[in-house]
């Protein structure tokens, strides 16, 4: 149990911080008895909380606001689906909500994250029947010709607060919108939006691993279910020398946590 400590990346839906917040898009090193957050998603509103998780057009909505002039983007983009389909959404309800800090807690969550992107793209905008359905479908539609794209450029931005690293997409919405804009394939888009992800993780996983001098790297959480980042992301690690750890006999997700408590408990006790 006196391992050296692991880099990784946990992505998935959300869950509790240690913070009292929603996390679910982080950097972490750790071992069997600590841990310490290195990075994250920059956090964004679940506008609805839990409803947030059901109907994905509230979290494109939650993101576009957070990174554009709201006003200057409908008259930008206003032949664009997804704009479409939120002007028709009670905006000004969950404008009232973000004002006054109303059923509306932040949250760093890749799952969410996710849910905004395939939303975008008119995958289950409306509402999903299951966590991870949206995303699950930008992937389907992503898979044909993900060989053949690349990530978009300029597509993130890595700011430092509070001393950990954040992680800011409103290049990548930008470069999304042009292309809906555009008329460019969605699969496309899918597949872009896919390799944005897998670089700035990679990019992010690289640095913090010459900071820390960890070179074994953990790819776990729900998200990494994602065969595309999952693969495009190890392999990209590898090309760097780096070791590559990944769940293989028990579950990627929630069904993994159990494991990990009862392995942090037995340190704990030797």
């Amino acid at each position: 149990m006196d391992e050296p400590p692991v880099l990784a990346a946990i992505f998935d839906g959300l869950g509790m911080g240690e913070d009292g917040k929603l996390w679910g898009g982080e950097f972490l090193l750790g071992d069997y008895r600590r841990y310490t957050r290195l990075g994250h998603f920059q956090p964004i509103a679940l506008l609805g909380g839990a409803q947030a998780m059901r109907e994905p057009w509230r979290n494109t909505y939650a993101q576009l606001r957070h990174y554009f002039d709201w006003k200057r983007l409908q008259n930008d983009y206003a032949d664009v689906e997804i704009m479409q389909l939120l002007a028709v959404k009670p905006l000004a309800t969950l404008d009232t909500m973000l004002a006054k800090n109303l059923n509306s807690p932040l949250s760093s969550s890749c799952g969410r994250w996710f849910d905004a992107f395939a939303a975008a793209l008119g995958l289950h905008a409306d509402r999903v029947d299951y966590e991870g359905q949206a995303a699950i479908a930008l992937e389907v539609l992503a898979t044909p010709v993900f060989a053949e794209e690349q990530p978009y450029p300029r597509a993130w931005d890595i700011a430092n607060g509070t001393g950990l690293k954040v992680l800011s997409w409103q290049g990548l919405w930008q470069a999304v919108l042009n292309d809906l804009q555009s008329g460019t394939d969605k699969a496309r888009i899918a597949a872009r939006i896919h390799h944005s992800l897998a670089a700035e993780t990679v990019d992010v996983l690289n640095g913090l691993s010459g900071q820390t001098g960890a070179n074994s790297i953990v790819l776990s959480g729900g998200v990494f279910q994602n065969r595309l980042l999952l693969e495009a992301v190890s392999e990209q690690l590898r090309q760097r020398g780096k070791t590559v750890l990944a769940p293989q006999r028990y579950p990627m997700n929630d069904g993994g946590l159990a494991l990990g408590q009862a392995v942090i408990a037995g340190a704990s006790k030797s």
